[in-house]
């Protein structure tokens, strides 16, 4: 078969177009001018300094080289995903060989001018970086941290019947924890409905400083190892080009077949036991047709190709001489013209319009967006009489938005453009009402005792925080919609790919060329104040702190407190783009305090002062600045908060208390800082200029102090929240543990009040009872005491009479 695919003539073009790649490779990361060699070579050509991996580089051209080759006989359409990230300039050079580059830069001219500034950028000032990065066309992936590459093409694939996704994995990233965990896909991908994926295990031997662990195990034991996963690998080895473009392209083809024929069979109805997927592995020298020694130390095949092979060409005379060796070895005047540009044979060998791998509409996933049917919230609204009298499952209500949008969006194929992606806790985080319209997506044998699992179940359940992240990633850069639900303390197990993904979209808001794309929007419930039943391992809202240093156009962190808020909140963040969205939430059954109609000014607004709960508008008392504000952000610190101003409302009814919720918390920061900050007006209009500020956070304190830096008396913010205190305990012994009890608030706002309330050392003496009698309480009874535990607004018994 390959022969009669690949003729001489065709494998010797491909050939000078992989040897033009290699050379624009080589160029971009040596040199500064000369970039055609149109003179001798001299150290003043060279770049003063020398960033960029050349080792995986020529593997990754000659798969290019290969797939190219393929989508002009067969018209398909491919996603080229590299794992390798570090091979930035093969894939920059790529994209320029098939004239994607220059399209989208054009200041990148397909021309000798052209050339010069391409090499000059590369990982250069004011260039573009060494990585896959978001500035190279035809990627989603950067791959700079390892282990993410074959999550982001499955995501990619998700819902895209059409589409085949090329993802090398290199094998120093296939000792990555993600990477083992992502060759589950299998038991995951609907061939009816979804693309493919197209694994091609890139084994050269090594990684940055030594050898890599399947790089060394023998070909019988990686073959068992990608069985057991559900894959049918198919190997290809050696360091002769002509043998292994030959040998690459026919399992390009078998691959080809293969997808094509489970897909066939899926899609007829005709498919019995889940499919086998192919899989490549590619065993080629690392640093291939670059310097075989350097200095009488063999280089090519080790790990000392990894980066940049020759060191120290600017000052020794040898390697210099030995650089433009191995560059003229591509014979660059045969590859580009008097002017510079690519010989028209060679330019001939890429695909045409968006089936080029650089411009494929599934790597500019703005380019697929469509408007994500969200129905409206009236249908999922609670009815709220009063405010804090009605207990609701917070996030149940979001369960059910979440179901309709599935019904909304399914297309004929059973396909849609939005997935709920969660590790294992879809019901226990309240969302089920997903099920009632779609199962758990599942390709492996059900049985009968299994509760909504199917092959066409759309809900991506699978106990990895990373795939799921990863998986969703994938999907939104691709075109899609989504959520990734997970407890809040296990979200910091990926905490890293949300980094990443916030530096991708950070750069791609300034790349006019990228369309926008959907906004990760991330549910963090199950929570640390609401764990007690779980224990210390399972309290831990350390999301929040990692987030807020972000990009400031791309973070926002929402803290609804109740079922409405949520509401209002999550249509927002399904609508956005370009967003990372933390959401936080808890699961469990919460006071509701606003309609939906005040949700949504609550939302619009980002915080709020609840009149209702505060005293400084009472009648009986001179309408002028509170004597202390009580704050709050997220759902168990509103309810203490509003429990403390109940407390001093019935004891001090004569001290001025406000109340304020925050919903937006980074509306706390400068106006100049972040978009969403307050400006200095309305953040005083809110918290006064110079009145104390007893605020209840739901997470570390720290994370409230960072963002009022730059505030108006930032330290008379006295912030309680988590301390890193928690066990297997009461809901309410969490708040007394971590000194963010009702009680405590209480204490603290009589310190720190404008005036001495008269009866405030009898409320203090109360709290400081109080707080004695929980820890006796529910040591002896093991739950709350009755009034903590049934508290709702307005229950708080009398204090009797007071003096005024």
């Amino acid at each position: 078969m390959a022969d009669q695919y690949y003729p001489d003539a065709e494998l010797d073009l491909d050939l000078r177009w992989w040897a033009a790649a290699n050379y624009l490779t080589v160029a971009q990361i040596y040199l500064r001018d000369n970039a055609l060699l149109r003179e001798p070579l001299r150290a003043e050509h060279i770049k003063p300094r020398l960033l960029g991996h050349w080792g995986t580089s020529p593997g990754l051209s000659a798969i290019y080289a290969v797939l190219n080759r393929h989508i002009r006989r067969t018209d398909a359409d491919w996603l080229y995903v590299t794992g390798p990230g570090h091979g930035g300039p093969a894939l920059v050079a790529a994209t320029y060989l098939e004239g994607t580059y220059s399209q989208v830069y054009p200041q990148v001219s397909a021309d000798a001018a052209g050339i010069e500034r391409l090499c000059r950028q590369f990982s250069a000032p004011g260039g573009v970086p060494s990585h896959v990065s978001v500035q190279t066309p035809g990627s989603i992936h950067e791959g700079g941290e390892l282990g993410y590459a074959l999550a982001h093409a499955a995501g990619a694939a998700f819902d895209r019947p059409d589409l085949l996704v090329a993802c090398v994995i290199g094998d120093g990233e296939a000792e990555t924890g993600p990477m083992s965990a992502s060759w589950k896909l299998p038991a995951f991908l609907n061939a009816r409905r979804d693309g493919a994926v197209l694994p091609i295990l890139h084994l050269n031997g090594a990684k940055i400083a030594g050898p890599t662990v399947l790089g060394r195990s023998a070909d019988t034991d990686v073959a068992a190892y990608l069985s057991g996963q559900g894959w049918a690998p198919v190997f290809v080895e050696g360091d002769d080009p002509r043998l292994v473009f030959r040998a690459l392209s026919a399992a390009v083809d078998q691959a080809y077949e293969a997808i094509t024929a489970i897909q066939r069979a899926a899609r007829a109805g005709t498919a019995a036991d889940p499919p086998r997927w192919p899989a490549i592995v590619l065993r080629t020298p690392k640093g291939w047709t670059g310097p075989h020694t350097v200095d009488g130390v063999l280089v090519e095949g080790t790990h000392r190709a990894h980066q940049v092979p020759l060191s120290a060409v600017r000052t020794n005379p040898g390697h210099l001489a030995q650089l433009e060796r191995w560059m003229r070895s591509y014979r660059p005047d045969q590859l580009f013209d008097e002017n510079g540009t690519l010989a028209a044979e060679l330019a001939a060998l890429a695909p045409t319009g968006d089936k080029r791998m650089g411009s494929t509409p599934y790597a500019n996933g703005g380019r697929l967006r469509r408007a994500l049917p969200v129905p409206p919230l009236e249908r999922y609204a609670l009815d709220v009489p009063a405010p804090g009298i009605t207990f609701h499952e917070t996030t149940r209500v979001l369960g059910e938005l979440l179901r309709d949008i599935y019904v909304e969006g399914t297309r004929s194929d059973g396909g849609g453009d939005f997935r709920l992606f969660c590790p294992d806790e879809t019901a226990s985080n309240r969302l089920g009402a997903v099920f009632e319209t779609t199962d758990r997506c599942w390709q492996l044998p059900v049985t009968g005792y299994d509760d909504g699992l199917g092959p066409d179940g759309r809900v991506m359940e699978v106990l990895s925080e990373h795939l799921c992240q990863g998986w969703l990633e994938g999907y939104l850069l691709a075109g899609g919609h989504g959520m990734f639900a997970s407890y809040e303390a296990f979200a910091m197990v990926s905490v890293s790919m949300l980094i990443q993904h916030a530096k991708w979209l950070q750069h791609a808001r300034t790349l006019p060329w990228r369309e926008p794309v959907s906004s990760l929007n991330v549910l963090l419930t199950s929570t640390c104040w609401r764990n007690d039943h779980n224990g210390f391992s399972h309290q831990g809202p350390g999301m929040i702190d990692a987030a807020i240093p972000l990009s400031p156009e791309v973070v926002r962190i929402w803290l609804p407190p109740d079922s409405n808020t949520l509401l209002s909140i999550a249509d927002h963040c399904l609508r956005s783009t370009d967003h990372v969205n933390l959401i936080v939430v808890d699961k469990q059954p919460h006071l509701q305090y606003l309609s939906l109609e005040e949700a949504d000014r609550h939302c619009a607004a980002g915080a709020s002062v609840w009149r209702w709960a505060g005293t400084e508008d009472d009648g009986a008392v001179r309408p002028d600045e509170p004597d202390v504000v009580l704050a709050a952000a997220g759902d168990v610190p509103t309810q203490e908060i509003l429990a403390a101003a109940e407390l001093l409302r019935v004891w001090v009814p004569y001290l001025r208390v406000r109340v304020v919720n925050v919903v937006d918390l980074m509306a706390l920061m400068p106006q100049d800082v972040h978009p969403h900050g307050f400006a200095d007006a309305s953040f005083i209009e809110l918290f006064t200029e110079d009145t104390d500020v007893v605020f209840a956070f739901h997470g570390y304190s720290r994370a409230v102090h960072q963002l009022l830096h730059g505030r108006p008396n930032a330290d008379r913010f006295h912030v309680r929240g988590f301390n890193e205190q928690g066990t297997t305990t009461t809901p309410f012994d969490m708040v007394v543990l971590n000194r963010m009890s009702r009680y405590d608030l209480v204490l603290e706002a009589l310190r720190r009040a404008r005036r001495v309330p008269q009866r405030g050392d009898e409320l203090a003496r109360y709290c400081r009872d109080q707080l004695e009698r929980h820890r006796d309480h529910v040591v002896a009874h093991l739950e709350d005491m009755p009034e903590v535990r049934d508290w709702t607004w307005g229950s708080t018994a009398p204090a009797g009479p007071t003096a005024r």
